[in-house]
């Protein structure tokens, strides 16, 4: 069942306008892959990759298998990457026609076992270095062994992951993940004897670093709407509006409590709306007792209390409104993800991803 009073829309005019403006900072021949992992950052992967596919997208990438499968089940027809393939996944990746990811000796050799079994010598996939995030992906020095493993298989790609790009303090590490990039890069590709297509550039990387874009870049929260900088958010446009209702509204006299363990107690009079999405719905507790805050009617109502599992209650004594009023989380023009999330000293990515699948989608064509 979906919530059906609290809405999440999904802007397609405005993930049309992410793409173009994220193309602007490219040559016309760098191909571009789309993040539509978490559920597409919290909206409908099956929606955006589609829309995405439409708008002649080069490459798609999931986190996981399933993710990838169900794309394929609605008839996404684009190259998907696999970015954390896991053991005794291959058949399925095989199946599904996925790329993998291969990061790790364990995975390169269950990849290679699963080609032999199915006959898929010359099948697709792309290798991950470590430049210096330390989290997924091999090392300069595993190029040798990696080499004899392969032996006449060549990726498709060969990519990193930047780890600080949105960070003009960390210019210096960004521009060392990339030189090693290139280092690594030449010594695989003098190894193997061919030249190989590459990536390293994320949002930031493609809005702070675009001249190191290499054969591709990879985009996930600035098709969302989000570049990480404030000199870009004017350009990049949200694409998901959280929206609820008033359920109901109560008159809280001086001395009474709002909500579980008596989390706001109101020390004058005060009307309290209550609205229906809760911490199942991914707005966390943290949000409670007057961190978070929603629109009402052009004006702000801060949390009252704690954060229920279905609902919240909020500050309305000084904005007029009534039952069934409309209410904001955020949206793409007055209140942005960003700025909702950052009430708690988190980000934009974690409300998003964190929206429950039970909230209703609808589309903004």
């Amino acid at each position: 069942m979906t919530n059906q009073q609290t809405h999440i829309e999904i802007n397609l005019p405005n993930l049309r306008n992410n793409l173009n403006f994220l193309r602007s900072k490219l040559n016309s021949k760098t191909m571009i892959m789309a993040v539509v992992k978490a559920f597409s950052y919290g909206s409908d992967a099956k929606i955006i990759s589609k829309e995405l596919e439409s708008q002649k997208i080069d490459y798609l990438a999931v986190a996981y298998v399933d993710e990838g499968i169900e794309l394929r089940e609605n008839g996404i027809k684009t190259p998907i990457l696999v970015l954390h393939p896991q053991l005794n996944d291959f058949d399925e990746i095989l199946k599904y026609e996925l790329e993998p990811s291969i990061y790790s000796f364990r995975i390169l050799k269950e990849f290679l076992n699963a080609l032999i079994t199915h006959s898929k010598k010359g099948y697709p996939f792309q290798l991950k270095f470590n430049t210096g995030l330390n989290r997924l992906g091999f090392n300069k020095a595993d190029i040798g062994d990696l080499v004899l493993l392969l032996k006449d298989l060549t990726p498709t790609f060969i990519f990193s992951h930047l780890g600080a790009s949105e960070d003009g303090e960390h210019a210096a590490f960004t521009l060392n993940q990339i030189n090693n990039f290139k280092k690594i890069s030449f010594l695989f590709e003098k190894e193997i004897g061919v030249t190989v297509k590459k990536h390293i550039l994320n949002t930031s990387g493609i809005l702070n670093f675009s001249e190191y874009q290499f054969d591709m870049v990879r985009s996930g929260i600035g098709l969302y709407g989000f570049g990480n900088d404030p000199e870009y958010n004017n350009a990049l446009k949200p694409v998901l509006n959280l929206k609820t209702v008033i359920s109901q509204i109560h008159d809280v006299k001086k001395g009474q409590s709002v909500g579980y363990n008596k989390g706001f107690t109101a020390n004058k009079f005060t009307r309290s709306a209550t609205l229906p999405i809760g911490h199942a719905d991914g707005v966390s507790r943290l949000y409670g007792n007057g961190k978070g805050k929603v629109m009402i009617n052009g004006s702000f109502a801060k949390i009252l209390g704690n954060v229920c599992m279905d609902m919240i209650m909020v500050d309305v004594t000084n904005i007029k409104c009534k039952e069934g009023d409309q209410v904001t989380l955020f949206d793409d023009t007055n209140f942005s993800a960003e700025e909702f999330s950052s009430a708690i000293g988190t980000i934009s990515y974690e409300i998003l991803t964190a929206l429950s699948l039970r909230i209703k989608r609808i589309v903004l064509n």
